[in-house]
């Protein structure tokens, strides 16, 4: 099978949420196994994979269009192979091949390792293959990887949900929750911090659910103060907590580890009992401001963020209102917002009361206003702060003029810098690299810290960095980097979450 892949190039497309995001990497370290390499910018490679989302109302649309986009490109490259996985794969299955026959392999969220495989079946007997699992059989972490980073990789603790959100179609698509035993994720982490990584991101479709499968509601605070044991490992992030199974235990857990972060992300999705009820949300408003106080009790310095819909069917005005009043009690330091759109077998759909356009337009205008402000106020509170950053690596902007680099402070603000010192002198940092700015600006999204640098602490991640992006030498091969980067993305309404 090497053979036949050696030298043909590939690309993954990527659209929807973090573990979308992961899965890609599990992908490309499959495909780059097999012998592919990754197509140079600007070329059309021999394997274009398509790792779908099917959260949005129009996902199909921009699926085949970009399909469509593709048809004279693959007719004119004889060889040349598209795959589709992900969400709206295991949802459309063998419709998509009905509606773009050109596609040669269909594949679904539970088997992402079949896809080299299935990419050969479909070269040799040069027609379509579709393969759909109904449920994980390997845990995706067994897989190859490539990832994007030396200093920061996601790590799943989980797949699949036991919520069933009417808008959210998730659970049909991943499956139930399924939950890997500490001990294994425990070894991986080791194992990218013996590679050089200093952050990981536990992830899971509802991470502090984590446990459920094996019984222990204690099991996600446990893994929590468990990362706090390993060496070397200096930040630990979550993503995405669910309210309703977010205990004090948790909190707890957070406060007292010191190399877990600041920073939550949990999402809101309304403000008012009335729709969180119609959502089949198991919260209402007091629990979650319940959990904001608790948490900035515990982590006074704790930077909060949210998912939040708009438009919901039936939502009125006074429900509206309602998310607008959790808005400004909560005062979150940034807000994913999005307006609710249709997801074809979810409940939701099928609901009367649709929302008009118009009408949800204005409220999420309002809502983008306040989210804007209070977080612009929260940032501009921080000038003057000195702050320690992980330095990131194509993240932000490198502003030529100023020569600015950005890296994230421990709540996870995104904070743009000047590598200099007192006198103007270039300051040599590199990605995963930690240093100590003053903040001298807040943004409404991001801080700046234009002022000389108060300290730089030189890692092994830094080091990672270095080796990693060093030229090979010539007639050596790489092999597969095993470390990523979990760069923050918008939550996708209400997936992963």
């Amino acid at each position: 099978m090497t053979g036949s892949a050696s030298g043909r190039t590939y690309e993954v497309r990527t659209y929807g949420c973090q573990m979308n995001v992961h899965d890609s990497e599990r992908l490309t370290g499959l495909l780059e196994d097999a012998g592919y390499v990754a197509a140079p910018d600007g070329d059309d490679a021999d394997v274009v994979v398509f790792n779908t989302c099917a959260v949005r109302e129009n996902a199909d649309n921009k699926l085949y269009g970009n399909l469509g986009h593709l048809a004279p490109i693959k007719a004119s490259k004889p060889g040349m192979q598209i795959a589709v996985g992900g969400c709206l794969a295991q949802k459309d299955r063998s419709t998509i091949t009905q509606k773009a026959p050109w596609v040669d392999v269909v594949f679904g969220t539970h088997n992402i390792g079949s896809l080299p495989v299935l990419l050969e079946r479909a070269r040799v007997q040069e027609e379509a293959q579709v393969e759909i699992l109904e449920s994980l059989e390997v845990f995706p972490s067994t897989l190859p990887t490539k990832r994007e980073s030396a200093y920061a990789a996601w790590v799943s603790v989980s797949v699949g949900c036991n919520n069933t959100c009417t808008f959210c179609i998730v659970p049909a698509l991943r499956g139930k929750e399924k939950d890997r035993r500490p001990g294994e994720i425990l070894a991986e982490i080791e194992a990218l911090v013996a590679e050089g990584v200093s952050e990981v991101t536990l992830l899971g479709q509802n991470v502090n659910a984590y446990g459920v499968e094996f019984g222990d509601r204690q099991a996600f605070s446990k893994l929590l103060r468990a990362c706090g044991d390993v060496e070397g490992l200096e930040r630990v992030r979550f993503t995405s907590p669910h309210p309703a199974e977010f205990t004090d235990d948790v909190i707890e857990a957070m406060a007292e580890t010191p190399n877990v972060m600041p920073s939550l992300h949990m999402p809101l999705q309304s403000g008012s009992d009335r729709v969180l009820r119609a959502m089949r949300r198991s919260y209402r408003q007091s629990r979650y401001l319940g959990i904001i106080d608790r948490v900035r009790a515990a982590m006074p310095e704790a930077a909060i963020t949210t998912d939040i819909i708009v438009g919901f069917p039936g939502e009125t005005e006074e429900d509206f209102a309602a998310t607008l009043d959790v808005v400004r009690a909560a005062r979150f330091s940034g807000a994913f917002t999005f307006q609710y759109s249709k997801r074809p077998g979810t409940p939701a759909a099928t609901l009367e009361e649709q929302v008009p356009k118009a009408v949800m337009q204005e409220r999420y205008e309002r809502l983008v206003e306040a989210v804007n402000q209070i977080a612009w106020e929260e940032n501009r509170a921080l000038e003057g702060r000195t702050v320690e950053l992980l330095v990131a690596e194509g993240e932000g902007r490198k502003d030529a003029a100023t020569h600015r680099l950005s890296g994230r402070a421990r709540d996870n603000r995104l904070v743009h810098f000047t590598p200099v010192t007192e006198d103007g002198s270039p300051v040599d940092v590199r990605p995963g690299d930690v240093v100590e700015v003053v903040v001298s600006y807040g943004a409404p999204h991001h801080l700046v810290a234009d002022g000389p640098v108060q300290s730089v602490r030189r890692t092994r991640s830094g080091d990672a960095w270095e080796a990693r992006t060093a030229p090979a030498p010539v007639g050596v091969t790489l092999g597969l980097p095993t470390v990523g980067v979990p760069a923050p993305l918008p939550a996708q309404d209400g997936c992963s979450r």
